[in-house]
């Protein structure tokens, strides 16, 4: 039978793997159901054994994460902190949280990720006005790790840590490595529409136990130990709940086949669409395995016939969901004041990009019905 309209599909959608509901109800019958909690406990050591890190601090959010990282670290007021341009803006409003001063980086063809050449460049120039950067935020975009040794060659003479922002690469390789190891810290995002999901949260994970320690104190209101409420500095509500983290126990035992079947799905895209003029889709890095969280596709509207915009509008008439590729940060209103180094590459990826459907769980019926309506976008 065809495929009903109104059954919307949607881009990334959350897929239950078969035990969440089973630890959700350990959790409810153990009675933690506040933050946190032996689910917590759990999770954190689950993500551990995934990752390679020693220590995790589970939390609300991949901003929270990225937030207490940069505390960590001493950013405040003045201070400038380098981060990529083509992103989510959680990515970059952390470093404002602390009064500090986003500086853009554009990114390569090679892996849509920072470039490590302008990033010298920023370095030197923030170097020799005295200003070193206090640290930098490299994204891993769509699931693809940034080139994090070529960036720590840069960064290390210099002292200056890197922490990744690895929301959107749970369960991708660099170099045989887990997406985030090798960064002083990393943040992960377990928001809605992510690879996995525990309906929202975060993640900070490091070798450093003295700073996972710090943060899961700066996260419960950085109190301090005594029998009533005492509060020598000032922290945050951040901590994730018990009932988030037994979902998250679920998704992480079922990393492997998601990752498996979102490379699948940009496979069988790239093959159907790869082919037709003024289409291509988003590289893979030689350095490393791209988890395709999202399949992102590239559209010279000239040569197909039809421009990434009518694409999505076409496709949400048809109760599906796209969604163009991120606008650059140096491209928001409200960093328009901001310096970037670079710039063009993101902006044409942004022109010419977009994301199509990639939920693990849509049918091979759903998906030919997506390409097939592409194809009659174009000339």
């Amino acid at each position: 039978m065809p495929a009903n309209k109104n059954n919307r599909i949607y881009l990334s959608p959350p897929h239950m793997g078969g035990n969440e509901q089973e630890y959700v109800r350990q959790a409810f019958e153990s009675n933690f159901i506040a933050p946190l909690g032996p689910m917590v406990n759990g999770f954190e050591h689950d993500f551990s054994k995934l990752t390679g890190f020693a220590h995790c601090a589970a939390l609300s959010s991949g901003t929270a994460a990225l937030h207490i990282a940069l505390r960590l670290l001493g950013v405040e007021t003045g201070d400038v902190v380098i981060a990529s341009s083509l992103t989510f803006i959680g990515s970059v409003s952390p470093i404002t949280f602390l009064g500090a001063e986003p500086v853009f980086i554009d990114c390569d063809y090679k892996s849509w990720n920072m470039d490590p050449d302008l990033l010298a460049e920023a370095v030197d120039h923030y170097i020799s006005q005295g200003r070193k950067p206090k640290a930098v935020i490299p994204t891993d975009l769509y699931g693809q790790c940034a080139d994090y040794d070529r960036i720590l060659e840069i960064l290390e003479p210099h002292g200056i840590p890197m922490v990744v922002d690895a929301a959107e690469s749970v369960g991708a390789t660099y170099k045989g490595r887990h997406a985030g190891k090798g960064a002083l810290m990393a943040a992960y995002s377990f928001n809605g529409n992510k690879i996995i999901t525990t309906s929202g949260g975060g993640l900070l994970a490091s070798d450093d136990e003295d700073m996972i320690s710090r943060a899961r104190w700066l996260s419960q209101q950085a109190k301090e130990p005594k029998p009533y409420y005492e509060h020598e500095e000032i922290g945050y509500n951040y901590r994730m709940s018990n009932l988030v983290a037994a979902v998250g126990r679920g998704q992480v035992e079922v990393i492997p086949e998601r990752v498996k079947r979102k490379r699948e799905i940009f496979d069988y895209y790239e093959q159907e669409l790869g082919s037709i003029a003024g289409v291509s889709f988003m590289p893979e890095a030689d350095y490393g395995q791209c988890n395709r969280w999202l399949t992102v596709m590239l559209i010279d509207a000239e040569e197909f016939g039809a421009s990434p915009d009518e694409i999505r509008i076409a496709l949400e008439n048809e109760n599906i969901e796209s969604r163009p590729v991120w606008q650059p940060m140096h491209k928001q209103p409200i960093f328009k004041n901001n310096t970037v180094f670079g710039g063009k590459v993101s902006e044409d990826l942004f022109k010419r990009g977009l994301c199509l459907p990639s939920g693990t769980a849509m049918s091979a019926e759903e998906l030919d019905r997506i390409i097939e309506l592409i194809k009659r976008c174009g000339r």
